[in-house]
This record gives structure tokens, C-alpha cells and sequence, in this order.
């Protein structure tokens, strides 16, 4: 169904302001901090980081004075996700966490890469970056987070591999290595004792796609020399050309109170591929 997508559906999601509606977006370059959870950031997200909190932080703040309004203004954010998925023929999302917020945001509009829907569910009060994009190219990732406390939730494309049929037989090694490039890209940190402790098989998504859920940990070594014990879940699959993980982390201190959350973003978790082409229209530059 998905490759019967009319041209009319298709300019209508690129026409609307964002794929992603509900995201938050700047620009603006951030200050540099010292903090090495923030380090874990990829690049092209910290250069939005700053100027994305304090609109978020507004935003929070009118909500919780409000107080009436959050209820229909969630009502309206998944109503309007569901809109653009069913456009596509793909399955609408289900109920959403109390205290989350839907995101719909088009992964690949660069010619550097292909095009990916991803889609899934955070914390209210998380702020969202997105990928830059210039004419020649995008750069990096979908992200959504409490960056000052270490709580994020990335998105992450693993290409070595191509396309991996049936993701649900492969290896322990398989998962360990493709999250460990996850938690490694753009960093200048250095990561140790990494290990996943469970694999969990389950299914979601159009014609049921199979998502491994896998619970990791690893520390994180500052510049500094310091050690941070971190914890993570993550969805893990393979669509299109590509592997594709949502991964989401905390500190082992604020893990034991995160888990339930951050299990609820993983397993909310749905990228597509299929019939996207037309959506992204590649640009052709010319080499002088």
C-alpha cells in the first residue's frame, strides 16, 4: 500500500512546515560546556541544543500554569501525526504515555541520504533536535532529551551492514556492535565496560515489523577522568538500506526512577522506509 503513495500525499506532508510538527527547532550555536554528558550529544545536535530549551522551557512552564489545556493539546498532537500516517498507509500510533508527546520527523531529506519516517513518543518536557540540512547535504540525527541530566533518547542509522533480513536471529555480537557505534558517533568521549544484558524479540509497525528490545550499560570516561556508569534500553531494527536503533540512556543513578519512561520511548518506537523516495526529491549538484 505504501508504494501506492499519490504525489498529492506526498507534497501535501512536505508542504506542511515540519514533518515532524511537534518538534522543537533553532539554528542558534550553543556555548561550549564542560559537561560530559552533554559531550554524548551528537554534533549537529548541540549546535541547536541552547537555542531549543529555552522555547521548550517556556513551553513547560505555560503548561503547568495552565494546567487545563495539556490534555487536548496532546489530543491534537497525536491526531495529527496519525493524519500523516495514515496518508502514508501506515498503522497510526497508539495511545501515548500520560505526560508524552508525539514525534513524526523525516530522517534523510539530504542527498547524502535516504529517507527514513521515524517516529515515536517522549517526555513532555523533553526538548526535541532535529537534523541540519544545507543544499547539498543533512547532518546529523533525531534526538530528544533532559540534556542537563543526561536523559536522552537518540536516533541512529548503522549502514555497514545493509539491510538485515531477519534481525531477530542475529547474535548477541551483532546488537553490541551496532550499539556500540551508536553511543560512539560524533563523541570525543571514550566508553568502557560496555555489555547488553537482554534481548527481547517484539513486533510493531507495518505488517508487523520485528523490534529487538536490548537493555545495555557502559561508563562513560570523562576528559576529566571521571567515570559515569550509564544505563540504556533500546529498540533495534532493519529497514530499508540500513540498521536502525532508538537508543535510550540515563545515568545509573537516575535510571532506577527513568526505566518505565525510557522503556515506554523504545518500545513506542516505529521507523519506515518503503515508498518514501518521492518525498525527497535529491539534488543534483554539479562538480566544478
Amino acid at each position: 500500500m505504501r508504494n501506492h503513495l499519490s504525489v498529492t500525499c506526498a507534497a501535501a506532508l512536505l508542504a506542511s512546515s515540519e514533518v515532524g510538527a511537534f518538534t522543537v527547532r533553532s539554528d542558534s550555536a550553543p556555548t561550549r560546556t564542560s559537561t560530559a554528558l552533554y559531550n554524548e550529544v551528537p554534533t549537529a545536535s548541540r549546535r541547536r541544543f541552547f537555542g531549543t530549551v529555552g522555547a521548550a522551557a517556556g513551553a513547560v512552564a505555560t503548561s503547568s500554569l495552565l494546567q487545563g489545556p495539556v490534555a487536548p493539546a496532546h489530543a491534537a498532537k497525536l491526531s495529527k501525526v496519525n493524519a500523516k500516517l495514515e496518508a502514508l498507509g501506515l498503522p497510526a500510533m497508539g495511545k501515548v504515555p500520560d505526560g508524552f508527546s508525539p514525534l513524526l520527523e523525516l530522517w534523510g531529506k539530504g542527498a547524502n541520504r535516504f529517507p527514513l519516517l521515524v517516529n515515536f513518543a517522549h517526555p513532555l518536557d523533553w526538548v526535541v533536535t532535529t537534523p541540519s540540512l544545507d543544499l547539498n547535504s543533512e547532518d546529523g540525527t533525531v534526538q530528544a532529551g533532559e540534556y542537563g541530566k543526561g536523559d536522552t533518547a537518540t536516533f541512529f542509522v548503522y549502514e555497514d551492514e545493509g539491510n538485515v533480513a531477519d534481525i531477530a536471529s542475529q547474535p548477541k555480537s551483532f546488537f553490541e556492535n551496532v550499539l556500540q557505534k551508536a553511543i560512539s558517533q560524533k563523541s570525543a568521549n571514550i566508553y568502557q565496560n560496555f555489555k547488553v544484558t537482554n534481548i527481547q524479540p517484539t513486533k510493531g509497525g507495518y505488517q508487523d515489523q520485528t523490534y529487538m528490545i536490548v537493555d545495555f550499560k557502559y561508563q562513560l570516561v570523562t576528559g576529566a577522568g571521571f567515570e559515569v556508569d550509564r544505563k540504556a534500553v533500546a529498540s533495534v531494527t532493519s529497514q530499508g538500506k540500513a540498521v536502525e536503533a532508538l537508543w535510550c540512556a540515563s545515568t545509573a543513578v537516575r535510571y532506577k526512577k527513568l526505566e518505565p519512561a525510557l522503556r515506554d520511548i523504545a518500545s513506542s518506537f516505529r521507523v519506515y522506509s518503503d515508498g518514501l523516495d518521492m518525498l525527497v526529491p535529491k539534488q543534483i549538484v554539479e562538480e566544478y
